[in-house]
């Protein structure tokens, strides 16, 4: 299999030192590009076309948030996760909503962030479970907009969204119902289009607001 082409967005050099210096050994990454702003991250996408953008919260010209909406609009194949060194779930929604695949913390453990990517880019889980529990309680503390859900879903849809907002991977919901993890795969398939919804973390955080999440 091809490596996964990288481009690092963050402004401080030494951050994109330590972020290449962790992928390098890992045959799946290729970083082929690095970008010290926002407005450059955008521009290096048009030109480079990588697989994956690491992209910073806080940076200067475009925000990384900033950034990552444009990119989405103009290349909706590239997948963006954005890094931070704050667990604000404000942050993290606000990325969800401008189309980031994935939220992850500086502070974790090198092999906690290959071990992450590898599952994102294997379209397995793209939501930590620390994350899905800040969501969870996050949504708690509000009223849900809308109680009802869809009745498009069946009742074993509702099941699987139950367990991706738990934070749950493809292969411990596979376990978890008896039954094979393209299966799972393919109802997350029709669950998203059922939802209009863009990726597995968008789908996190709506089975949290609408309490369809393991007890």
């Amino acid at each position: 299999m091809n490596a996964y082409r990288v481009l690092i967005a963050d402004d401080h050099p030494m951050a994109r030192m330590a972020i290449r210096s962790l992928l390098d050994p890992d045959p799946s990454f290729e970083v082929i590009g690095e970008a010290q702003n926002g407005e450059e991250a955008f521009l290096l996408c048009g030109q480079i076309q990588p697989d994956l953008v690491l992209m910073d919260i806080n940076m200067p010209k475009w925000s990384g948030l900033e950034a990552t909406r444009e990119v989405k609009k103009a290349y909706p194949h590239i997948k963006v996760v954005i890094l931070s060194v704050s667990d604000d779930v404000a942050d993290l929604i606000t990325a969800i909503q401008f189309g980031a695949q994935g939220y992850l913390l500086k502070n974790l453990e090198p092999d906690d962030w290959i071990n992450y990517l590898h599952a994102l880019l294997g379209e397995d889980s793209e939501l930590t479970r620390e994350m899905a529990n800040r969501l969870m309680y996050r949504f708690r503390q509000e009223e849900a907009t809308d109680e009802m859900v869809p009745a498009v879903l069946t009742p074993r849809e509702r099941e699987i969204v139950m367990y991706v907002g738990a934070g749950k991977t493809n292969r411990e919901i596979s376990e978890a119902l008896i039954i094979a993890e393209n299966t799972v795969k393919n109802h997350l398939k029709n669950i998203l289009e059922k939802l209009q919804l863009a990726n597995r973390v968008q789908l996190a955080a709506y089975a949290v607001r609408h309490h369809l999440v393991i007890k």
